[in-house]
């Protein structure tokens, strides 16, 4: 079958960028096809991206992610437009096939974080869903979501910026185009933010970065680009 035209997806994570929050945001990424944010970013910040783009925004929270955020609307459990894609494995409406697993590795009993141990349950969770995905469109998946990094990929040798162990197994099983992770806070210009692990990409997106990938109707996408 003939591929779908290539998908535009800006990817968000971990502080707020004056280039984003703005109302130039409407022209400057107009021809965006959805938002996936990956973590530790206000609701208002996320609101403000769904209102302005009108394009889906698919999400997982970071181990900082406010319980309760208090808006002149009142409170906030989760932001306002914005899809939660925790523990879930969804087909968007432009057929892109999305995985998300929200937090970091446990590190003060805070919320939104986990064991190893946990995070292979919450990754072997989503299995039932990937092999539909196989037998219906032909691949597993084409982003794996989540806040923390796979282990030793991109990830810090201090317990709460660790990578999840179960996040390599599902790169290496599942073959997801990208897998794009928060987390990581990038303050040299020299700091690996792009890998490549088996077939996959793993995309620091710390800040915002557009990729552009290829989604056919059946089989595996291509990567077109990113910056």
């Amino acid at each position: 079958m003939k591929p779908a035209g290539p998908l535009k997806i800006l990817a968000v994570s971990d502080i707020e960028e004056g280039l984003i929050y703005s109302p130039a945001i409407k022209e400057r990424y107009k021809d965006v096809d959805l938002v996936i944010s990956c973590g530790d970013l206000p609701y208002y910040y996320l609101e403000f991206i769904v209102s302005m783009l009108d394009v889906p925004l698919y999400f997982v929270r970071g181990n900082h992610a406010s319980t309760v955020e208090m808006t002149s609307a009142g409170e906030r459990k989760s932001p306002w437009g914005a899809i939660d894609i925790h523990k879930k494995c969804i087909r968007t409406p432009n057929g892109l096939l999305v995985a998300g697993i929200e937090g970091c590795l446990r590190y003060n009993y805070g919320p939104h974080q986990y064991t190893q141990n946990e995070m292979w349950m919450i990754a072997f969770g989503l299995v039932p869903a990937l092999l539909l995905n196989h037998l219906f469109y032909g691949r597993y998946l084409d982003i794996l979501a989540t806040h923390a990094p796979p282990w030793k990929i991109h990830d810090k040798d201090d317990l709460p910026h660790r990578g999840i162990k179960a996040f390599n197994w599902l790169i290496k099983s599942f073959s997801p185009a990208y897998h794009l992770h928060g987390h990581i806070h990038v303050y040299r210009q020299d700091t690996e933010t792009v890998t490549t692990s088996y077939d996959t990409q793993v995309v620091n997106v710390f800040g915002h970065r557009e990729i552009t990938l290829a989604i056919p109707a059946r089989g595996h996408p291509s990567h077109e680009d990113q910056k």
